[in-house]
Formats: structure tokens, sequence, C-alpha cells
């Protein structure tokens, strides 16, 4: 990592455990792992976020008619 900052995280002990493993296992450091876990949630949150812009404009259909197509189509 070429520029960090510090910070304070508190981990379940088992979640904490098994970062430890990963780190291990991969040769990186545990903020290593952190990290990268971090910016791909960050990514998938980005990719969610503009799927959401793309669909935004288009019409929406009330839950109760789907659930009453189901219905009427015996799958409910």
């Amino acid at each position: 990592m070429s520029e960090s900052a510090r910070a304070t995280v508190y981990l379940n002990p088992k979640v904490y455990r098994a970062a430890k493993v990963k780190a291990a296992v991969s040769d990186r450091s545990l903020s290593e792992v952190v990290n990268q876990a971090l910016v791909q949630m960050l990514r998938e949150d980005a990719v969610d976020s503009e799927a959401f812009e793309k669909r935004a404009s288009q019409r929406s259909r009330p839950f109760e008619d789907v659930l009453e197509s189901l219905k009427r189509d015996g799958l409910l």
C-alpha cells in the first residue's frame, strides 16, 4: 500500500481469526486482506448503483399486481 490511513476496527473474534488465516495463506498482511475486501464491496456497490440509475426511469409495477398475477397463474 502506497498511502494508508490508520483505523481501529472491531471484528468478531472468529472473523478476525479467519482473516488472519486468509492473510497468512495468501502471504499478505491483514491490512491488505481487509483493504481488498472493502474495495471489492465498494465496487459491487458502484455496480449496483449504476444499475439502479439505469432502471430509475423504467415504469414500476405494484407488488400487489405481481402477487395477483402469480395467484392467477396458480403459482401461489
